[in-house]
């Protein structure tokens, strides 16, 4: 899965109402009936400000996570990444959005898709190779019109 990044502008506020004993997926409920206070996203999705980049999901490697083409990415730079974390990474000159995999004894790490049409990724000391960012949220459209 290759990305488009963008970087997070924070200039502005956009507070919505929000539900804050959230939204019944089963018996409906009068809207208002929740709706208590607002929200800005800027400050819900972002906890570090200056390390936190957007990107446009392009491909179908990490379906199997729910991520697909398309999707909106927020990537936190400033967080360490753990075993089983979805990343971008640089690799050999590309951007890559994948899970992190470590090797029981710490000697290999790999990079591993949520498609089996693509081939886990094993990362050696020949690969140009840096962690980019941790996904922290994955956006999706939901009315395609």
């Amino acid at each position: 899965m290759k990305l488009i990044l963008y970087s997070a502008d924070l200039s502005s506020e956009l507070e919505l109402l929000f539900a804050d004993q959230g939204i019944r997926a089963g018996f409906p409920s009068p809207a208002q009936d929740y709706m208590s206070d607002s929200i800005d996203l800027n400050q819900e999705l972002i906890r570090h400000p200056a390390t936190t980049f957007y990107a446009r999901a392009v491909g179908d490697s990490m379906k199997g996570c729910g991520i697909d083409d398309g999707d909106l990415l927020v990537i936190d730079k400033a967080i360490d990444p753990q075993e089983g974390d979805i990343v971008v990474a640089y690799i050999d000159g590309e951007f890559t959005l994948k899970k992190v995999k470590l090797e029981p004894d710490g000697s290999c790490l790999w990079l591993i898709p949520a498609n089996d049409e693509y081939p886990p990724i094993k990362v050696t000391d020949e690969n140009d190779f840096i962690i980019w960012g941790v996904l922290t949220y994955n956006i999706k459209r939901q009315l395609h019109r």
